[in-house]
């Protein structure tokens, strides 16, 4: 029994240990995207003069030669698949050009808009105190470009975090002056307030207005709360309107931006980043899947011939050695030790991020051959942690902004992870799959008695799919698809 507890007490403590140095670049260099990485390996290369570009030369005798560590690596996934996943998986470890195979795919940053509103900002003729108040009102936007913070919660922050005591009365005028730039709508703290700053301004900037446009302030200010139950009988009495007229006032009102911040932002284009993937997977016809890292313009590294030399030259003479030269001798290893423990912190990360995205293709197989998002299967990091041997808290660095390039697009890793149900035949099924169905529902159903999310959890249920109401309102709202009295 005392040996037991002791042993118990080893283990607790062993787990609690602080990380070693070398296990903290490990982790930091697993976290890199492939352009990160390269930036971190030049810098590295200026920094350590016992690090040189270029190939490791092969040497029997030599440890960390990098033909003998490839073969090593690609030789121990035997531990991690079994023999009838590896055969589908040429492994290769490329230097590829990311033009000549990997795609950089620009895509504009969708918060751009932040940037673009702190211009704006800088073009108003406005006191400091007023330009400090704007400014933090911009920061404290969704992503929407919605204000949906209270305006007495602005200002408590302001006190706490910015040290600035102002009144709401001031930050109701910011508010204002923000509402004022482009495009209409930014700043609105309810979508009601966002649609009648865009109806208002098109009335201020139009000569004349057109009739119409004071029909829909009227919906907007009078009438919202029918307007969003689609109460249109109502609305027309309250307007004392015909028919055609409210269907054309509706039909405008539908034409405004609910979320202008998030329309700004894929509009404007201001801020490209280039999507460069850390792995390039290609299927051929007879269903094999070649898996290869981009490594991009990432040099490879080696030990410094001329620092190998030197410490060989004073390893000679260490017998007759001044202090000088055990100083100069021990800033060579510290040098040389930093070096080899950089290049074999790379190694490693290569190698964790094969034996990861290996997994997730033998896990996800169909979709890669297929390219059908709907064959994708429940996957948690707990299912590749226990495919690879590795921790869960390593699965996650790999997948956190890491991309994929795929005969079918350009995936982040967190694309393939998913969790999932078990249908009444006891078939594990993704998310993704139970939304397609729900989708099909919306879409067949009769759009003049719409099904609720009630009706909607009975019948995926009687497909075999027993989901609460609350994860089929849940899906619903990931789909876009409003409740069932706004789907008439």
């Amino acid at each position: 029994m005392t040996q037991s507890f002791r042993q118990v007490q080893s283990q607790s403590q062993q787990q609690v240990q602080t990380l070693s140095p070398q296990q903290i670049l490990v982790v930091k260099l697993l976290e890199l995207p492939a352009v990160e990485l390269e930036d971190r390996v030049r810098a590295e290369l200026l920094e350590n003069p016992a690090l040189e570009e270029g190939k490791e030369e092969a040497a029997a005798d030599d440890e960390y030669t990098t033909d003998d560590t490839e073969a090593n690596e690609y030789d121990s996934l035997d531990d991690y698949l079994t023999e009838d996943d590896i055969p589908d998986y040429k492994l290769q470890e490329n230097n590829r050009s990311r033009n000549a195979k990997a795609e950089d795919i620009p895509f504009s940053d969708t918060t751009s808009f932040y940037e673009t509103l702190k211009e704006q900002l800088g073009e108003r003729d406005l006191t400091e105190r007023q330009r400090e108040l704007v400014d933090y009102l911009i920061g404290s936007l969704d992503d929407d470009g919605l204000l949906r913070k209270p305006l007495d919660t602005v200002r408590d922050e302001l006190a706490i975090y910015a040290g600035t005591e102002c009144t709401l009365e001031e930050l109701e005028e910011a508010a204002h002056v923000l509402q004022d730039f482009d495009p209409a709508g930014i700043g609105a703290r309810s979508l009601q307030e966002c649609l009648l700053i865009q109806v208002r301004r098109r009335i201020r900037e139009e000569e004349p207005p057109h009739p119409i446009l004071d029909l829909e302030r009227r919906v907007l200010a009078e009438c919202y709360d029918d307007f969003t139950r689609k109460h249109w009988e109502r609305v027309r009495k309250k307007l004392d309107i015909d028919e055609a007229t409210l269907r054309l006032v509706i039909d405008e009102i539908t034409k405004l931006t609910p979320r202008p911040g998030a329309a700004m932002g894929e509009a404007i284009g201001r801020n490209f980043e280039q999507i460069v993937p850390d792995f390039i997977i290609e299927t051929a016809e007879d269903g094999t899947i070649n898996l290869s890292l981009n490594n991009g313009d990432t040099p490879e590294l080696r030990m410094s011939r001329d620092f190998r030399t030197l410490v060989e030259e004073h390893t000679r003479n260490k017998a007759n050695q001044s202090k000088e030269s055990r100083e100069a001798l021990m800033f060579l290893k510290q040098k040389m030790d930093a070096a080899q423990g950089f290049i074999d912190a790379v190694r490693q990360r290569q190698h964790t991020l094969l034996v990861t995205m290996q997994a997730i293709i033998a896990l996800q197989r169909p979709f890669f051959l297929e390219g059908d998002e709907s064959l994708l299967r429940p996957m948690i990091l707990k299912d590749v942690a226990a495919r690879t041997g590795l921790d869960i808290s390593t699965i996650s660095r790999v997948s956190n902004s890491k991309y994929a390039q795929t005969d079918f697009g350009i995936y982040p890793l967190k694309f393939f992870f998913s969790g999932g149900y078990l249908t009444e035949d006891g078939e594990e099924m993704s998310g993704r799959e139970i939304r397609k169905i729900l989708k099909e529902c919306v879409d067949g159903e009769d759009k003049k008695n719409p099904l609720t999310d009630d009706e909607l959890a009975t019948i995926l249920k009687a497909k075999g799919y027993p989901i609460a109401r609350r994860t089929v309102a849940k899906y619903r709202t990931q789909l876009n698809l409003p409740v069932a009295r706004l789907r008439k």
